[in-house]
């Protein structure tokens, strides 16, 4: 039974929810029935049927409409008397400003991808409101690469822009070699019928690449060797001729309802096929690609709704994975690898979603010392974050000779202790990294870090202002950029030094409000853990969870010491000589977060 403060609290607040999805439906339910009476949604996407398994408050006859709206639809038959606000749009349109998310007592993220989680965490920072994170993690494991090889590269290839080029494009450099492999394979020729063109393109990808790749001994030495897989020795060519002829009495209007497993016979989408299985569907989808929805190649894009498209992408991959030695898997486990899908059981998405009440409660009552203590951020003591003061640090270093990627790695990395560094001139990016990225763009920034400072696309100088941040925990900080010629070789082996930043152990105290008397920065420790689901981002630090989590180096045995009040905790890590600091900030106003820098 909650008490008469906690109700005063969730009924005085006004939420955000961004994402009305797996969690965001069970969420939207949630707040509902804890008695919440003023809530906002924004979601951009439209229901699919493959949202029906775990987003409980869609049906069939909802598919193609408004996520945001329909499930206000739904709360609303049961809580009929509360505000629900959809919105169905992008949070990332303008709309959706500083101004627009001040409005707000807390915000809770239910979103799918990791640039759209960073955006409204930089807007709730901005906002000074209390943003509460979750999300689920994905797959691990080798299967996966096949995967990803079979729709960005293969499907990409085949079913895409033709003239893209990418791996798949192996030659050899034997002069000797036959002219097939001389030309464009996945180029159609004149008058070849389906079954032979797929039969050359199996034959190459499966086959002729995989023996090209055993060609290099070195590779090979430690490793299992692959087992290049050539059709006729898979697949009968009758049965594959019979591929052509199975789908007679099957006919389809509708391109997104062709399916080779239909034509096939295949119907249970949890079954894991045999090599030969996967050979059939393979040369299938490939056909009915052709026959029925010729139109569209050259310009399609895999889609995880396109039935046509999974079929083939888990065809492909498993026929690979089986070169490799690799566990087959199902359509099911596909579909969800390939559409970036966990495939959430009901139960873990309404416990997730509980848990985020009960931390939003804890928030708007500024319940700080109450939050659940596996949420909050915390970092390893090797991996410490400098939180920068307003002033500026200050580097020396000689920017006709520097390279970006020495900046990176001995100042961004080992001295401010950065994991996922953003760095910016101005409204010039230079560098930054992250799963979300596109390959061009992670091209220009690899191109980047091999450039000395003063020949970027934007050249920095003495007197260059540049900002640095950390990506997974949103810190950032500016740094004044001094030329300097030389360096003692002896005593200034980086050939860099930056000022500014150190901390004096002895100096540091804390005062009332937690400010730290000592000239130097505070080190604040946050943690990120591999499976975690929910996270609070903590008032006065900039934090976020990122998409794609890493497993980071184990804890040390040091215990968190309790307060009441913002206290600066040192912690001493004897294995390495590194301190690590924690900012406890018991008594945070929810409502007044500011923005370290």
């Amino acid at each position: 039974m909650a008490s008469e403060q906690q109700l005063s609290a969730i009924k005085g607040a006004k939420v955000l929810m961004v994402g009305a999805g797996g969690i965001g439906c069970e969420l939207l339910k949630s707040l509902a029935l804890s008695g919440f009476q003023d809530i906002h949604i924004i979601d951009m996407d439209t229901i699919e049927v493959s949202n029906l398994n775990r987003q409980f408050l869609f049906r069939k006859s909802h598919v193609g409409q408004s996520k945001a709206k329909v499930a206000r639809d739904a709360v609303l038959r049961f809580r009929p008397h509360i505000s629900i606000t959809p919105y169905h749009a992008n949070v990332k349109d303008s709309d959706f400003n500083v101004d627009f998310f001040k409005q707000f007592n807390v915000v809770l993220n239910g979103l799918d991808n990791l640039d759209a989680r960073r955006h409204v965490n930089r807007l709730c920072l901005a906002g000074g409101v209390p943003l509460i994170e979750s999300g689920t993690t994905g797959f691990l494991g080798q299967f996966v690469h096949c995967i990803v090889w079979a729709k960005d590269l293969l499907f990409a290839k085949l079913f895409g822009d033709k003239n893209q080029d990418n791996d798949l494009n192996v030659r050899s450099s034997d002069a000797t070699s036959s002219s097939e492999h001389a030309e464009d394979v996945f180029e159609r020729k004149k008058d070849e019928d389906i079954e032979q063109y797929g039969r050359r393109i199996y034959d190459h990808v499966f086959g002729y690449n995989i023996e090209v790749a055993l060609s290099n001994e070195e590779t090979w030495k430690n490793r299992a060797r692959p087992k290049p897989l050539y059709i006729r020795d898979v697949l009968p060519i009758e049965l594959i001729q019979q591929n052509g002829n199975a789908d007679k009495s099957f006919v389809a209007d509708d391109s997104s309802s062709v399916s080779a497993m239909a034509s096939l016979g295949l119907k249970n989408p949890q079954d894991i096929w045999s090599l030969r299985e996967n050979s059939r569907v393979f040369f299938e989808a490939l056909r009915l690609f052709f026959v029925k929805r010729e139109k569209e190649i050259g310009n399609l894009s895999f889609d995880k709704d396109d039935q046509l498209a999974v079929e083939f992408v888990t065809a492909a991959a498993n026929i690979r994975a089986a070169s490799f030695g690799i566990p087959l898997h199902s359509l099911f486990e596909a579909k969800g690898i390939a559409g970036n899908i966990v495939h959430a059981v009901a139960t873990t998405n309404a416990i997730i979603a509980g848990l985020i009440v009960i931390e939003a409660i804890k928030v708007l009552q500024n319940d700080a010392n109450n939050y659940s203590p596996n949420l909050g951020p915390l970092l390893p003591a090797n991996l410490r974050l400098y939180v920068c003061e307003q002033t500026p640090l200050l580097l020396e270093v000689n920017t006709s000779r520097s390279k970006l990627r020495d900046f990176v790695e001995k100042i961004v990395k080992a001295k401010l202790g950065m994991s996922f560094p953003l760095v910016m001139h101005g409204s010039a990016l230079l560098y930054e990294v992250g799963d979300d990225l596109e390959k061009d763009m992670v091209a220009n920034y690899e191109a980047n870090l091999e450039k000395v400072l003063s020949e970027l696309p934007s050249p920095v100088s003495g007197g260059t202002i540049l900002t640095v941040e950390d990506l997974q925990q949103e810190l950032s900080c500016n740094i004044n950029i001094k030329h300097r010629e030389d360096f003692d070789e002896e005593k200034e082996p980086d050939g860099m030094v930056l000022s500014g930043w150190t901390k004096e152990k002895d100096k540091t105290t804390s005062t009332e409000n937690g400010a730290s008397t000592s000239n130097a920065s505070e080190a604040v420790s946050l943690e990120t853990k591999e499976d975690s689901d929910i996270e609070i981002c903590p008032i006065g630090i900039e934090s976020i969870t990122t998409g794609t989590k890493r497993k980071l180096p184990e804890m040390s045995d040091a215990t968190i010491p309790d307060s009441s009040k913002n206290e600066l905790h040192e912690i001493d890590d004897d294995d390495d000589g590194d301190d690590l600091f924690m900012l406890d900030d018991g008594n945070s106003d929810g409502s007044k977060k500011k923005r370290l820098q």
